[in-house]
């Protein structure tokens, strides 16, 4: 039954900065000011993101697991999953738009609604976990399949968010974060996971 739910979440175990490239030439030191604040915090968010990635796939992979603890897993992990990217939508929010970038307030606005429903979208997700009779292994069953038909509507918010998110980080905004040392701890990260 789970193995949907695994199958739904790989292919993007973390949602990080979509950062490449090089880093800053000459810079603008507002927008390295703006990306700094930003990348600081990106480590820790990746780490808490990636984990609950991780426990998920683990647990619909886990046959041996009672219904109990499958629950309890999918539960933690959905729960860390809405606080990451709850905490990203914020950071991203206070941050404010990138200085002197044309459309940077818009982009940031959209960024931030899409990662605050994402967050949304996973305390969904644990609320129907918890709601799970882990008593009854048909009703448990039945109810886990449609937590992984609801994982696919969330996968799509994610990739949307993924969009969102590389079109806030082009151009200048790239270049920036690309010179910050929190930004190159994701993207190496996120390249091993």
């Amino acid at each position: 039954m789970n193995k949907k739910l695994a199958a739904a979440l790989s292919g993007g175990a973390v949602l990080i900065l979509a950062l490449t490239g090089c880093t800053s030439e000459e810079g603008n030191k507002e927008l390295d000011a703006w990306a700094k604040k930003v990348c600081d915090q990106v480590p820790a968010q990746n780490a808490k993101i990636s984990a609950a990635y991780v426990a998920i796939t683990k647990a619909a992979k886990d046959t041996s697991s009672t219904p109990k603890e499958l629950q309890a897993a999918d539960s933690k992990a959905f729960q860390d999953l809405a606080d990451g990217y709850k905490a990203r939508a914020a950071l991203i929010r206070d941050a404010g738009a990138p200085p002197g970038v044309e459309g940077g307030a818009k982009n940031q606005q959209d960024v931030v609604k899409k990662l605050t429903d994402l967050s949304a979208a996973y305390a969904d997700l644990k609320k129907q976990v918890d709601g799970l009779n882990t008593k009854d292994q048909g009703k448990f069953a039945s109810g886990l399949k449609d937590v992984s038909a609801e994982m696919k509507q969330v996968e799509t918010q994610r990739q949307n968010a993924i969009a969102s998110l590389k079109k806030l980080e082009s151009g200048d905004v790239k270049t920036a974060l690309t010179s910050q040392d929190g930004c190159k701890q994701a993207v190496e990260s996120g390249a091993a996971g």
